[in-house]
């Protein structure tokens, strides 16, 4: 791999990770687009969608442990802010979720992956668009529908483990507006939810053979210095104009992705 591509894909991972921690998302919904699409128009290197949902899967799976772990750090080991019930519950769903979409992405086109892309960040923007209604309460109180839980959070993982992502911004819209989790465990919870997800998107995408070795390991490298700087800055400012900024640019990307597959 030359110097201009190490450079790119390391600027590329710190990029979309500076802003998945600032904003508190999950990384694939800004780096999927950026992977795909800026590579090529600086003709440095074009990636396949299922590479480039490998690279973004690899991403996300180590930017969600590190955010475990510095949660954990942060807070202690066994925090009640972690809903044990819930993680277990759409963990385990989304783990097989994850894994199922990971291999089913071995026999998908590109444009089908892209597709798919395209409908989650639809999704992504109505989700993001509603009112969050989770409450601040005890986390010893929550209660929640597993009836809906767990099925949503399988479903949640077999786009994802497509696509390349954790699924963080779709899982925590439908864990405050549908199952009505307080705000701060639903945070805490679906951190550690989405690296479940994401160790079932990895071992998914190894069965691929679509993994670009060097590429990955210099996206994580950006990523693992990116969430950390991206959460720092969070704790200073008010997100709410990049949050609505982060709108346009999925908005963009999926008009984008959409116009291609139609025309």
């Amino acid at each position: 791999m030359d110097a201009l591509l190490f450079l790119l894909m390391l600027s590329l991972g710190l990029f979309g990770s500076f802003f998945s921690g600032l904003l508190g998302i999950g990384g694939a919904i800004i780096n999927y687009p950026l992977l795909l699409f800026v590579p090529d128009w600086l003709n440095v290197a074009h990636f396949t969608a299922q590479e480039v949902s490998s690279i973004s899967m690899f991403q996300v799976f180590f930017a969600s442990l590190s955010g475990v772990l510095a949660f954990r750090k942060k807070n202690g080991k066994g925090s009640p802010l972690i809903h044990k019930g819930l993680v277990k519950d759409m963990g385990i769903s989304i783990l097989v979720g994850s894994l199922l979409g990971g291999f089913i992405s071995r026999y998908l086109s590109g444009d089908s992956i892209n597709l798919v892309y395209g409908i989650l960040a639809v999704v992504a923007v109505v989700l993001m668009l509603i009112k969050n209604k989770g409450k601040e309460e005890n986390p010893e109180d929550v209660t929640y529908n597993r009836g809906i839980a767990i099925p949503s959070a399988f479903v949640v993982g077999i786009v994802s483990g497509i696509v390349g992502a954790g699924g963080a911004f779709v899982l925590i819209p439908i864990m405050l507006t549908v199952l009505k989790i307080p705000t701060r465990v639903t945070i805490a919870s679906s951190l550690a939810i989405v690296f479940i997800s994401a160790i079932g998107g990895v071992l998914g995408k190894l069965t691929t053979g679509h993994i670009p070795l060097w590429p990955v390991l210099f996206t994580v490298i950006g990523s693992v210095i990116g969430a950390p700087l991206g959460s720092r800055v969070s704790a200073k400012m008010n997100v709410n104009v990049l949050r609505y900024g982060l709108l346009i640019l999925i908005s963009v990307t999926a008009i984008k992705i959409w116009s291609d597959i139609i025309l």
